[in-house]
């Protein structure tokens, strides 16, 4: 009982450095074990994150995990320093206006990591997907946590801030796969026969190499316009990122091929009307 006694005294003797830190034994063998618990906390947490990641997104994630890291050790060190004594009222005074400010030229950057976690959980946005955002059309190269890289159809790198997906309307061309519908709107004069201009258009259509059989083209009458009668045509393509080459070839055919067939695409005309009284003629 009295050996006891004297490592319960033991563990409470209370050692000075100064005036103002002051610890005992106890609360350095409770400080071993929070961090003991925090190490083996986090370790489980990464492991079940990393579980449903790919090898590639965890390669990226590892910085992340660092920081976090890091950040946790610091905040259980600060509350380790509160309990065995040293007053940290005035250091945290001290760092809040510097947090503050920091903080807050930080924003977008933080928003970007946020954006880019989500967009490697959520996996919203894979590398190989052909992306719109602001207008801007690009084939996903490279997803990081700041910044995700295209490359447009002009072969140019567009960089794109991660939080341009959660504040933008995100267009995912290629999310349900990779064949997708383009449409070619042309309008001929009101004295076409219809059913001529669909079947030429279907044709011009079924005779490109890159159009799809299935699903098939298909025309819509669309409109009566105010100087055309409006046809649209409905293509597949498996490979949309190279769409506009594709459209251009069926426009250059469709206006060959209604010229030779004497179909006019028609232009808009406007008839003015001067009407002036004999007395203000001089």
């Amino acid at each position: 009982m009295n050996f006891i006694n004297k490592i319960i005294d033991l563990l409470n003797y209370k050692f000075a450095i100064g005036s103002s830190v002051s610890f005992t034994p106890k609360t350095i063998l409770l400080v071993i074990i929070v961090l003991i618990i925090t190490f083996f906390l986090l370790k489980v947490l990464r492991k079940i994150i990393f579980r449903a990641l790919s090898n590639d997104t965890k390669i990226k994630f590892k910085s992340l995990f660092s920081f976090i890291n890091y950040f946790v050790y610091t905040i259980v060190t600060l509350i380790v320093l509160q309990n065995v004594g040293v007053n940290l009222t005035a250091i945290f005074a001290a760092s809040a206006a510097l947090l503050v400010g920091v903080g807050l030229a930080l924003q977008t950057f933080i928003q970007d990591i946020i954006s880019g976690v989500f967009i490697l959980v959520d996996k919203s946005v894979l590398v190989g997907d052909i992306i719109e955002v602001d207008g801007q059309i690009g084939q996903v190269e490279n997803i990081k946590l700041r910044t995700t890289r295209a490359v447009t159809r002009e072969n140019k790198v567009l960089i794109i801030p991660n939080h341009k997906f959660l504040t933008s309307i995100l267009f995912n061309w290629t999310e349900n796969g990779i064949i997708t519908k383009e449409i070619i709107e042309v309008g001929v004069a009101y004295k076409s026969d219809p059913k001529l201009v669909k079947s030429i258009l279907l044709e011009i259509a079924q005779s490109h190499a890159e159009v799809l059989d299935n699903p098939s083209p298909f025309v819509l009458f669309k409109d009566f316009g105010d100087s055309a009668l409006i046809f649209q045509l409905y293509i597949s393509l498996n490979s949309s990122f190279s769409a506009n080459i594709v459209k251009s070839d069926l426009r250059y055919a469709i206006f060959e091929a209604f010229a030779s067939n004497g179909i006019e695409i028609p232009f808009p005309q406007r008839s003015v009307t001067f009407v002036n009284s004999p007395t203000q003629i001089k």
